[in-house]
């Protein structure tokens, strides 16, 4: 039999008995992309249950810790600096007023001036009041501690993942991380 390059009889009976091709289906498309929505109106919901509940919560427990560490170290500031005026107490007599020694002459107006002298001074002894003395004692020990120089560190923290690991283990995740993406696409390329 010749086969005739005109005869077009041949090319319709071979498209006709082909089904026709099956239109993709994009049910996986849908529940990939409805899993997706689902996880993320999942992760707002819990963002905002944190936000609204547990955050707050965890900010008040904060400041009554912080109001409650003040207070003790308030305490402990208070209890030092009474212990510091109570060692430096000393159990003398407070100073007593002597009259000064009389003159042998005294005329109208010496006696006047002594005997304003002498009221004077005892007026200055008596008049000392043990808070202003109280404060005085605190101010000298104050002016003591500005002058003790403390050490401070010039180090930085050794913290975190970079000093743990270092940055040899740093490389070596980043290259890992590497070897799994092209190891995951010539698997997916396989199949």
């Amino acid at each position: 039999m010749a086969y005739d390059n005109m005869d077009m009889d041949d090319f319709e009976t071979v498209e006709e008995a082909s089904p026709p091709p099956e239109q993709p289906s994009n049910r996986n498309f849908l529940l990939a992309a409805g899993g997706l929505a689902a996880l993320l109106v999942l992760t707002l919901i819990c963002v905002v249950v944190y936000g609204m509940v547990i955050l707050p919560n965890q900010r008040r427990g904060q400041q009554t810790q912080v109001a409650g560490i003040n207070a003790q170290n308030t305490s402990i500031a208070l209890s030092a600096q009474q212990t510091g005026t109570a060692a430096k107490w000393s159990p003398t007599a407070p100073p007593t007023a002597t009259r000064p020694p009389a003159t042998s002459a005294p005329t109208s107006t010496s006696v006047v001036a002594t005997a304003t002298r002498a009221a004077t001074r005892e007026s200055d002894l008596t008049a000392v009041d043990p808070r202003t003395a109280t404060v005085a004692a605190l101010l000298t020990q104050a002016a003591e501690a500005q002058k003790t120089v403390f050490p401070t560190s010039t180090l930085l923290p050794n913290s975190g993942f970079a000093d743990d690991v270092g940055l040899p283990g740093l490389m070596g995740l980043g290259v890992l991380l590497v070897v799994v993406i092209f190891l995951a696409r010539r698997l997916r390329m396989a199949h």
